[in-house]
């Protein structure tokens, strides 16, 4: 891995983890009515688009960090399905 993958990788990691926080949150509290449904399913579209290009130009870094905020993301929509009007 060259230099430039590592800091690909390492933008990757952060930026799949930015979201880990809200998601604590979510479920320490049980309630998620300030978390934007149309936010998360944008983002997850535009996520799974990084993945199909991942996958399309055999970029693993790509395909892995995308993944997990794919992963992440649908966990988030489905605690906010979930928690909605629950106090």
């Amino acid at each position: 891995m060259d230099w430039t993958q590592g800091m690909g990788m390492a933008a990757g990691v952060l930026t799949s983890c930015s979201m880990l926080p809200q998601l604590f949150k979510v479920i320490r509290d049980k309630q998620a009515e300030e978390v934007s449904v149309v936010m998360i399913v944008v983002l997850i579209a535009g996520l799974a688009l990084w993945v199909a290009y991942g996958i399309a130009r055999g970029d693993w870094p790509v395909i892995l960090t995308n993944s997990f905020s794919v992963i992440v993301n649908c966990l988030l929509l489905g605690f906010r399905i979930r928690y909605s009007g629950t106090k």
